[in-house]
Parts: structure tokens; sequence; C-alpha cells
């Protein structure tokens, strides 16, 4: 069966074809691909399968094809770009396919809104959830290319960017790209939710910039620095620990729940430099305090969710870290809810005071197959008295880090 496949990829048209292409589709014996492609070639001598579902029994077809002669399989774009290329070396080796690419659906539509595609991220919506790793995507503040199909159209898409990310999001949607009556459009991205679009097409998002934090932020600030009441904040050094074992990055989505003061989310915007950092806390005064605090230290970085943690678990977009400053009594059900939302490779770190808290958060993450670590800090500042300095010492957290599998 050596090298008696060959995945042609078709481009766009039939104009993205070369010499080389036409060649192996007219020295093949049997052609298999969709309608559209196989009309190209109606007066070709070999005999003609179409591609349709179930995909089991288009397999079964050319394995049988095979023992007779050389199949061309007609692929849409490129036949390693979410096509079938990798579906027919996957089902019959790699010594037994030839792949001969071409111009990508990517590829083709950056092309036409003369945009650098080399650091964009491709996400299929193509009979596939791939929600989690578009959201991922636009939080890495680069271009994303969207694979689309009859369900999770263009209108649709936008739809879930509005909705569950940001309007602040620029959109193009190709239509028909290769036939006479292609056609690119660059709609305001709330608009496109009302359009109905014409198949095929692909989509490209462009989210803009994430701001940069405010000058005076640094990293570890003094409680003081802070609004915050009754000594709701975690101290600087504590928060040194946290951010140690979040390890964030940019791009991620990041959830402060419980937030507080908000300190641990709007440091946060010092490491999530492109990314969605969310705060949230159900005590208006306390959220009112995290306002304050992020107009003054990162403006427009931080989105203050004034909520019940237990809704906000449910309403926001998946995250890569969570912090839980405290929680109480509903330490287990936060974590319940909270963790299987994380991405991953997802960490979690939870800050305890309670010593039953600290066994409730160890028996709920060992439950969901998380590895988990436990670091006991306790800080002593020093303090003025008369005679000199002496050390206060500050009650005892235990920082427990949990990493999704």
């Amino acid at each position: 069966m050596k090298n008696r496949i060959h995945a042609v990829g078709m481009g766009m048209g039939r104009a993205d074809l070369s010499q080389r292409h036409l060649e192996v589709i007219e020295n093949a014996d049997f052609l298999v691909g969709t309608e559209r492609h196989l009309n190209w070639f109606a007066d070709h001598r070999a005999k003609k399968r179409k591609i349709d579902s179930p995909m089991s029994g288009v397999l079964a077809d050319i394995e049988t094809f095979v023992q007779s002669g050389t199949v061309a399989v007609l692929a849409s774009g490129d036949p390693l770009f979410y096509g079938i290329g990798t579906t027919l070396i996957r089902h019959f080796g790699g010594d037994a396919v030839t792949v001969y690419p071409n111009i990508s659906s990517m590829a083709a539509a950056f092309s036409r809104i003369n945009r650098s595609w080399q650091e964009a991220a491709a996400v299929s919506l193509h009979a596939r959830d791939g929600r989690h790793a578009l959201f991922r995507a636009l939080a890495a503040a680069k271009p994303a290319f969207v694979l689309t199909d009859p369900e999770n159209s263009p209108d649709r898409v936008a739809q879930m960017v509005v909705q569950d990310f940001s309007n602040d999001v620029d959109i193009w949607v190709a239509e028909r790209m290769g036939s006479k009556d292609e056609c690119i459009h660059n709609p305001d991205i709330r608009h496109a939710v009302r359009q109905t679009w014409r198949t095929p097409n692909v989509v490209i998002l462009d989210p803009k910039a994430a701001p940069r934090p405010g000058p005076g932020l640094f990293f570890g600030l003094p409680e003081d620095s802070y609004a915050h009441k009754q000594g709701m904040i975690t101290k600087a050094e504590i928060r040194a620990v946290v951010f140690s074992k979040l390890c964030p990055r940019p791009g991620d989505v990041f959830w402060d729940l419980g937030a507080a003061s908000g300190s641990v989310a709007i440091e946060a915007a010092f490491f999530v430099s492109a990314g969605r950092i969310y705060a949230v806390e159900k005590n208006p005064n306390r959220a009112a305090d995290i306002r304050t605090n992020a107009e003054k230290f990162a403006p427009n970085r931080v989105e203050v969710v004034e909520d019940d943690i237990f809704a906000a678990i449910q309403d926001l977009p998946d995250p890569n870290r969570i912090f839980v400053g405290g929680g109480g009594k509903d330490i287990g059900e936060i974590l319940t809810r909270a963790c299987p939302r994380l991405a991953s490779g997802g960490r979690i770190v939870i800050n305890v005071v309670v010593l039953e808290n600290l066994g409730t958060c160890l028996s709920v993450l060992k439950h969901l197959g998380f590895a988990a670590e436990v670091v006991q800090v306790q800080i002593s500042r020093s303090s003025q008295m008369a005679a000199g300095m002496r050390m206060a010492a500050h009650n005892p957290v235990f920082v427990v880090t949990g990493e999704k599998p």
C-alpha cells in the first residue's frame, strides 16, 4: 500500500492547483472528494467516490480501492490543517499516504485582510466544542482564526465573544473564499451577532491589547496602599508566596474569589500582561474598595464582579488560575464547583487559617484528582518599642496549591 494514497490540497479554488497537484490527480485511478471537488474533474476517467457520513464507510472504500490502483483524495484547503490528511495517516499509516499541501483557509483568510498570521491561534468549532480554546486564544491578546460550521456560524461566534469575553474585539468574516461570489466582511462585532452568513465561511478575531498597569503598581504593595476594611487584605509577604504557587502567565484568565480589597487580583495584572482578571466580591463596600484600588493601580485591567461566588463560578469564562482568599464554611463547595472549571494544567491556590478548612481543601482536591501541596507561612514584622525594635508575629497561613492534571 506504500504511497498509494495521495491527499491533494485543493486550496481555495481550482486556480490554486499547481502542475504537480494536477499530475497527481490525472494519474489517479480513484478520486475521493466532496461533490464540489469531484465536479471539477467530471471528465476524469477515474472511479469517483463522494465523501459523506459516516467517515468509516469512506475509509473502507479507500482501503478497497488501493488494492487495485492509486487513490487521490481531494481535500479542501490544506489536507493537514484540520483536514482529512490527518485522518488518512492515522488510519492507513504514514508510509501509505503522500500529502500535497496547498493554501489553507487560515493563510487565505489572513491574506485577504493583509495581516500576518504567524502569531495567530487556530481554533476549530467545526463539529467540536472549541469554546474554551477560543477564549484562551483571545485572552492572549493575539489574533484567532476560527473554523466554523452551521451550528457555530459567525453570528454565533460573535455572540459567544460579546457575551462571555468582550465587545472590544475586531471581527472579519470570510464567505465562500475562492468562489466568484467571495466576500470579506469587517462589521462591528455586535452587528455580526444579528447577521446571516453564507457558507462556507471562516472567522478572524483580533482582540485589542490589554492596557498596562498604572505606574504606581509594584509587586508586594504594603497593605496601607490599598483601601480595605477590618484587615480584609492578604498580607504583602503572603501575596509573594501565593504568586509563586499560582505561576500566572500572560494570556491567563484569572479568578480572585472572595477578593476583599482586590490586592491579589490587582497585582495579578503584573503577570497577566494580556488576559482577563476577575475579582469576585459580594459585599458592596468591599467591591467599592476593589474598584477604587483597581482604578488607582490597574485601570481597565480588573473586572469587578459584585456577586455571590457560586453565581460567578457558573457565569465567568473558564480560568487558568484561581485564587481563593477565604470561603469560610463554604470552602469545600467553592472548590467542588470551581476546580472543574479550571483549564487542564491550571492551578488553584487557597489561603486557609482554620485547621478544619485545611482538611476540607485537601480532601476535595484529592477527590478531584488534583496534585496538592501545603505551605505554612508565618511572618513576623519589626515593631518599634521604647527600648528598641521587636518582632511582632502574625497568624500563620496555610497556602494550599492544587494543580489540575
